[in-house]
């Protein structure tokens, strides 16, 4: 007797959860991880902070962004929401009326944690790549660590990793520096 296949979730599944609980879609397959911890908050929030000004709203720096924390984003049957995303004006000339994303970013930024970190790493870079995402930075608020990666044909190459309070400079938002400690809680 055949076993019968799992059913593949839905955005339903995802409308469903507690509102302590994050939810995505990768594959098919239902993810949870717990709200982030406050450190982790912290980062991708002191993160946004840093990019909005110069790269969005055009204070000090080239403009031309959307810049938005936690989107969803749909692509496919795949439904995720990166800590921050970054999507070029040229790309998507207007935010959309819908509460998700159709378009996948130019830059996504992770901020990794013990709950996530696999995740993160093994199910949703392959994803991000597969999608054609320019830029993903991982970023661990235990390690004080930024990892920052550029899609290459479909492959992540590491560009830099910086620690503690390293100068941030990189693609693609190196039009801007900024020290890496503005993300940690001291």
């Amino acid at each position: 007797m055949a076993l019968a296949a799992e059913k593949p979730a839905a955005y339903e599944d995802l409308l469903a959860l507690p509102p302590h609980v994050v939810g995505e879609i990768v594959a098919g397959r239902l993810v949870t991880h717990p709200r982030p911890a406050p450190r982790h908050a912290l980062a991708y929030s002191s993160l946004g902070d840093e990019l909005l000004g110069p790269f969005q709203k055009g204070r000090g720096g080239p403009g031309g962004w959307w810049i938005l924390d936690e989107p969803e984003i749909h692509i496919g049957a795949d439904i995720v929401v990166p800590d921050l995303a970054g999507w070029r004006r040229e790309r998507m000339a207007q935010l959309p009326d819908t509460a998700w994303f159709g378009i996948a970013p130019d830059w996504l930024a992770e901020i990794v944690s013990p709950a996530t970190a696999r995740f993160d790493r093994a199910e949703k870079l392959p994803l991000y790549a597969r999608w054609g995402v320019g830029h993903a930075w991982l970023i661990d608020p235990d390690l004080r660590t930024l990892e920052a990666y550029e899609n290459q044909s479909g492959r992540w190459v590491l560009l830099a990793t910086l620690k503690d309070d390293d100068t941030v400079r990189l693609p693609p938002f190196d039009a801007v520096a900024f020290a890496l400690s503005a993300l940690w809680a001291d």
